[in-house]
């Protein structure tokens, strides 16, 4: 496999082959060849995390194509003053003062309490005072402290009134606590208010358990105590109203509006209205602030219980409320700690990997085969371990037939890659099936001693009888074999009843269940008809019969009689080389593979399909452009609204079938799901977005434009583009999506 590394500070990024089991270390020599740059100055970076010595890449999931981050260490010198001598006084410096700051922390601590507090209350005054000097904010009141000047009673108000104080626009009721003098900075009323030289302290009734608030002249009032009927509502009088703006049928809060003007009218009402409002909205919806109920969302997470507010902690990430005592274990008091996290918000810190740190051991990695294998092979080269990239999401895995956009006749370097393609979904595994349902894929690799392949019809043999416990991947025959599992799948796709004792279709054979059937370079040991290069897609093929025997090793095995049935012409023949030709199809590389440059005329060997990615002598292949049908044609020129990008894949069409494929699921992708469009929907806008996926957005209420966030009305009818869903399903015939539209 191949990974990349990318310096931090800019450049050219560097491909890496690999192995999943190279270490740190080597993985730094190598490093130093590209980049010049010493081991011990390396920082190597991946998702988060610095990599660190005695670790391999398989320990922080590196996989294919991931980009490790390179940072040089830069080792600090020392420098030389006018004299010659070596200065060392900056660091010198920097210890000596750490030195000193401790000896103070000791001698802070071991001073009496009470002249710790009151040296802390000097500090805190001289930071108040010097805050309040340097502050340049207009809004900014300075907090309260000894050296201000308090007064009993102002012009209009004196200490301990009832008044409404004005909080983020809306008014709350509070009680006057204190009086003293504005800072000279203190920014001047809207025009028209009231002003004086005083601010005033308040604390609202509601939040009584908050800090105290300061506010000007301007922001409070006289508390309200009159409650109007509508017959004196008079134009021209100014009145505290309450108004939900979120819900405007709801109880809101209290805000000053000036009556304009009052519209008399008749209001005809059938009964008596059952329901009343509170004089103020409720903080908490689910229990109405009703204090004998049991709420979770604002009493205690645990209990649900209200008392006690002074003893409950609120977490600083989901802002939920704690008891002390009802935590596990229960606290005693609660902590001096700038921020609180509930157990479930908490990171366990025993878990955090620090730089310079070595990663925590895991059970789950621990039970891994390849942790306890005493097998000194270097499993971690082959392809088949990196993982797929991506995934088909055109047809479900359980889609039997072609894979809509995937050719007979297309090749793969690396048999993960058509894992990817959704022709042959396992990995490892050559047959791919279920045992209620059928088999979807074979591959023909080495295969069995004694199988035969004859191009229009092969032998296969099933699966199992060998000890594959391990890490094996093979092994020799060491029992029979049975029909369940993937032997059972194949088996159901013969026109015939299952049976144990075999089974055969005779003349109606081919009203079986296809079968898609990849061959692989490794077959080239016993077939004629196997690729000598990476792996083809042959078409889809049917079971004629099976039946159980002796193999060759002594032990039963299944056999199937396998028989193509696809009117495409297989790809050994002239005419389906003639078609590969017509089509474009090229060997396909993997996203940014070393070799994606150059193609190679010579046999890949079994260590380059373990793992070596090969050098890069290859010479370019030849991309002939791709003729598309005169019906595909003639549907894309019936789609008005994407012409632009429609003239996008025609142009892509030049580089071959598959890349006009790949350049068609890329421009008509639903931003929704992401995957490509089904029923599409063309918008006003020219955005394409699937059906259902519109139709869950408007059910959401949300009337606009999943592209472009263009408002399209509630009253907008999702219509289905007759004409660019034709056109999709003949590029990809058959697709019908794997989400649940």
């Amino acid at each position: 496999m191949y990974i990349k590394v990318r310096p931090m500070t800019g450049g050219d990024e560097v491909a890496l082959t690999v192995s999943k089991l190279t270490k740190i270390e080597e993985l730094r020599l190598q490093v130093q060849k590209h980049f010049s740059v010493a081991p011990e100055q390396q920082r190597l970076f991946f998702q988060g995390k610095q990599l660190e010595d005695g670790h391999t890449i398989f320990d922080y999931n590196v996989n294919i194509n991931d980009v490790i981050q390179l940072l040089v260490r830069q080792f600090l010198t020392e420098s030389t003053n006018k004299n010659g001598c070596k200065d060392q006084s900056a660091p010198v410096q920097k210890k000596t003062g750490k030195k000193k700051q401790s000896a103070a922390n000791d001698q802070q601590s071991k001073r009496k309490p009470e002249e710790a507090a009151k040296g802390t209350e000097h500090l805190a005054s001289a930071k108040t005072s010097s805050a309040s000097a340097n502050s340049e904010a207009p809004n900014e009141l300075p907090a309260t402290n000894g050296s201000e000047e308090l007064v009993e009673e102002s012009e209009y108000y004196k200490v301990g009134d009832l008044v409404d104080a004005r909080h983020e626009g809306s008014w709350w009721e509070a009680e006057l606590l204190s009086i003293s003098r504005a800072a000279p900075n203190t920014s001047p009323p809207p025009p028209g208010e009231l002003r004086d030289p005083y601010c005033y302290l308040v604390r609202f009734e509601r939040y009584h358990y908050e800090e105290p608030s300061k506010v000007l002249l301007h922001e409070l009032r006289p508390r309200a105590f009159k409650k109007l009927s509508l017959d004196d509502v008079k134009p021209g009088m100014k009145l505290l109203v309450n108004y939900n703006i979120d819900e405007p049928a709801q109880r809101g809060y209290w805000y000053h509006a000036e009556v304009e003007s009052v519209v008399p009218g008749t209001v005809y009402a059938g009964g008596e209205c059952g329901s009343w409002y509170r004089e103020s909205a409720p903080t908490c919806a689910t229990c109405q602030d009703s204090r004998r109920r049991k709420c979770y969302d604002c009493g205690c997470c645990c209990c649900g219980r209200k008392e006690d507010p002074e003893k409950q902690l609120m977490c600083d990430e989901c802002d939920k409320p704690y008891h002390i005592y009802c935590l596990q274990p229960p606290l005693d008091a609660v902590p001096d700690v700038q921020e609180w996290f509930c157990p479930s918000c908490k990171n366990d810190e025993t878990e955090i990997v620090r730089a310079g740190e070595k990663l925590k051991q895991s059970n789950k990695r621990a039970k891994m085969p390849s942790q306890n294998s005493n097998s000194s092979r270097d499993w971690g080269k082959g392809f088949a371990c990196v993982g797929r990239s991506k995934e088909c999401t055109i047809v479900p895995s359980d889609h039997f037939g072609h894979i809509p956009g995937v050719e007979v006749g297309s090749q793969w370097l690396y048999r993960i890659q058509a894992s990817e393609a959704g022709v042959h979904r396992p990995p490892v595994s050559g047959i791919h099936g279920r045992a209620d349902a059928g088999a979807y894929s074979v591959v023909l690799a080495g295969g069995y001693e004694d199988d035969e392949d004859n191009g229009e019809e092969f032998t296969y043999t099933g699966a199992g009888g060998r000890d594959l416990s391990g890490n094996k991947r093979t092994a020799q025959q060491s029992c029979d074999q049975t029909l369940n599992k993937t032997n059972r799948a194949l088996a159901l796709n013969c026109n015939c009843k299952i049976s144990e004792k075999g089974g055969d279709a005779g003349d109606d054979w081919r009203k079986g269940k296809p079968l898609r059937v990849l061959r692989s370079y490794k077959g080239s040991k016993h077939s004629q008809y196997a690729p000598t290069e990476g792996i083809r897609y042959d078409g889809l093929y049917k079971v004629c019969r099976y039946w159980q025997e002796a193999g060759k090793s002594g032990f039963k095995v299944w056999r199937y009689l396998i028989r193509r049935d696809d009117p495409t012409p297989a790809p050994w023949t002239p005419e389906g080389k003639d078609r590969i030709a017509k089509l474009g199809l090229v060997m396909q590389y993997p996203a940014d593979h070393p070799g994606l440059s150059s193609a190679s005329k010579r046999k890949l060997n079994e260590s380059q399909e373990d793992g070596d990615v090969g050098d890069a002598s290859r010479k370019k292949a030849r991309l002939v452009s791709y003729d598309i049908a005169d019906d595909v044609k003639a549907a894309i020129a019936a789609d008005t609204s994407n012409q632009k990008l429609w003239a996008a894949c025609q142009e892509a069409a030049k580089q071959g079938h598959q890349n006009f494929v790949d350049e068609v699921q890329s421009q008509f992708s639903c931003i929704c799901c992401q995957e490509l469009l089904l029923l599409p929907v063309t918008t006003d806008c020219l955005h394409n977005v699937c059906k259902a996926c519109l139709l869950r957005s408007f059910k959401a209420e949300v009337f606009v434009c999943p592209a472009c966030r263009k408002d399209l009305g509630q009253s907008y009818k999702a219509v289905v583009n007759k004409d660019l869903s034709a056109a999709l399903c003949l590029i990809f015939p058959g697709y019908r999506g794997t989400s649940p539209h």
